[in-house]
């Protein structure tokens, strides 16, 4: 995506995703902004998240699971840091906002795969959050293209659902590596396969009424 910022003589909105995505419309190279430019500090803090990812499947992979849990508290902070900054420099650009959540997105989407390949989470959990994760962009990039306005901001209970699979992504790989019994983590596993159904239908729902509604 391209920063909101606005560029000498050119209108606001010019840069819009859609209008860049739409082969119709032709973009002065003179004018084109680079992804460079909107490369501020926290982008970059949020790039850096996004290449621990195959460091931390990495780690997994070979039952590292010490310096695994110390890759994801680095990724922890830099999603801390990112948002602070952006908040406080004023420093939000629409790169940022696409690349957040998919930095989130996939941490926790490779991490649960990683973790059901090695038989340390039930597969159906990574089924869910896999689908529920796809059904969000999938949903995001048909209100893309058919120019629907769809609101597919986080809600309450999306966050709510990101922080239990966050904590259960930590707690399946801390008792993997102190040799725990994985079966006591049974009532979390279950709770995370709750509020991501609830929240995926959820989204599912309040897009379904959006489009319906739009077109009434």
């Amino acid at each position: 995506m391209w920063s909101a910022t606005v560029v000498d003589k050119v209108p606001w909105g010019f840069y819009d995703a859609r209008l860049l995505w739409d082969s119709q419309i032709a973009v002065p190279a003179s004018h084109a902004p680079s992804i460079l430019m909107n490369m501020n500090v926290p982008n970059s803090l949020t790039m850096l998240r996004i290449l621990l990812i195959p460091v931390y499947v990495g780690l997994l992979n070979y039952e590292q699971f010490d310096y695994a849990l110390v890759t994801l508290f680095i990724a922890g902070v830099t999603d801390a840091l990112d948002g602070i900054i952006a908040r406080v420099a004023d420093q939000r650009t629409r790169l940022g906002e696409v690349l957040d959540p998919l930095a989130d997105k996939l941490m926790l989407t490779t991490g649960f795969i990683t973790l059901s390949v090695m038989h340390l989470v039930p597969l159906w959990l990574t089924i869910l959050v896999a689908s529920r994760d796809l059904m969000l962009m999938l949903g995001a990039a048909v209100a893309h293209f058919t120019q629907t306005q769809v609101d597919i901001s986080p809600t309450v209970l999306g966050k709510v659902t990101t922080l239990v699979q966050l904590a259960t992504l930590i707690a399946v790989v801390f008792f993997a590596s102190r040799r725990l019994d994985l079966a006591v983590l049974d009532p979390l596993i279950y709770l995370m396969g709750g509020v991501t159904l609830m929240s995926g239908l959820h989204y599912l729902s309040r897009g379904y009424f959006r489009i319906t509604s739009t077109q009434a």
